[in-house]
């Protein structure tokens, strides 16, 4: 079956009564490469890749808190609560729900707190490397979750510059690969979280780049409006926000997602996203492509008034950015109010 090129005008069924379009996709042919080329002798990608997984288990740990910790004091039912929180949990939790009752949710499993992956991630990946939009972009910047493996994959053997982040922005910023620099044993590796620390080339907030495309991983996407949510850390939006300051992307930089055809809903309230949240301007799923033609507006910067003190000091690389541009203007930047984190929450 052809990928569909929509561009939604009318309200689509709920989620819980939606079923996508049942004639098979387009199954893609996902290549394996057999991981290689040379391991810097300091590089330990078993020890680095086990800390990883045990950062990870804690921070989705401890986001399950918070999740209920706001479920329980947000508002009922299809009420949106005075913070801005439990009607975003509640929407996750029935997306996280519904792809592993229906057998659609993929490894690393349970989905829940993850930006999941799922049955046909390599068809929806295909479909976005076969945009127009896709194929003109020179650097795209790609999200680190396991649904967009293929989308990095595909834009390194495109001959196109990675951008990725590293994993909740815990040991560093952005890291840049290019398949020229690559051995092409090493190109699926370095796919991986453990690749980009062995092969990327991590950059600071004074690298002068220009990111092209901007593709990023969802909980759930509203079609008709682009309005997105991801699993609720708000790493995303922050690494949005860099980029704005680095001057690397502005307004007509063009955010995409792949996603399921269930991850698809209609009961996300724009009139509620909050000013960081960043919309997407087209969605790829295993059968279709949407152009949402979205007209939330997209974040300006970073919204130092949003961030948390506790928030702030998970993050290395904002503090440090906070502490220079206060040293530059002599002006001290506002901060958000304290929020109560989980210890294992926090980052160094």
């Amino acid at each position: 079956m052809e990928t569909h090129l929509l561009r939604f005008s009318s309200t689509i069924p709920r989620t819980g009564l939606h079923h996508p379009i049942r004639s098979p996709p387009r199954q893609s042919k996902t290549i394996s490469v057999s991981a290689g080329g040379g391991r810097a002798s300091s590089f330990d990608a078993e020890a680095y890749e086990a800390e990883r997984l045990r950062l990870d288990t804690a921070a989705r740990d401890s986001m399950a808190m918070v999740a209920d910790r706001d479920i329980v004091g947000g508002g009922g039912e299809g009420e949106v609560d005075g913070d801005g929180k439990a009607w975003k949990w509640r929407i996750r939790k029935r997306i996280w729900d519904l792809m592993e009752a229906e057998g659609i949710a993929r490894n690393p499993r349970p989905v829940h707190h993850r930006i999941p992956n799922f049955d046909g991630a390599g068809s929806a990946a295909v479909a976005l490397g076969r945009l127009e939009e896709f194929e003109k972009a020179e650097c795209v910047k790609v999200n680190p979750d396991s649904p967009q493996k293929q989308v990095r994959f595909l834009t390194l053997t495109g001959g196109k510059k990675l951008l990725t982040p590293q994993p909740r922005l815990r040991t560093g910023f952005f890291s840049v690969l290019e398949s020229r620099l690559l051995a092409p044993s090493s190109i699926m590796e370095a796919c991986t979280s453990v690749g980009v620390a062995k092969f990327g080339r991590p950059i600071g907030l004074d690298e002068k780049i220009k990111v092209d495309l901007i593709v990023i991983g969802s909980v759930a996407v509203d079609p008709r409006t682009g309005a997105r949510l991801g699993k609720g850390e708000g790493f995303a939006e922050l690494e949005y926000g860099m980029l704005r300051y680095m001057g690397a992307i502005d307004d007509s930089t063009l955010v995409i997602t792949s996603v399921h055809d269930w991850q698809l809903v209609d009961d996300i309230p724009t009139a509620n996203l909050l000013i960081h949240d960043v919309p997407v301007d087209i969605i790829c799923t295993p059968t279709q492509v949407i152009y949402t033609n979205t007209s939330i507006p997209k974040p300006q910067g970073i919204y130092w008034d949003k961030l948390s003190p506790e928030k702030l000091g998970q993050i290395r690389v904002l503090r440090d950015l906070k502490r220079r541009i206060e040293r530059e203007t002599g002006q001290t930047l506002p901060s958000g109010p304290s929020e109560k984190l989980p210890p294992t929450a926090r980052r160094k």
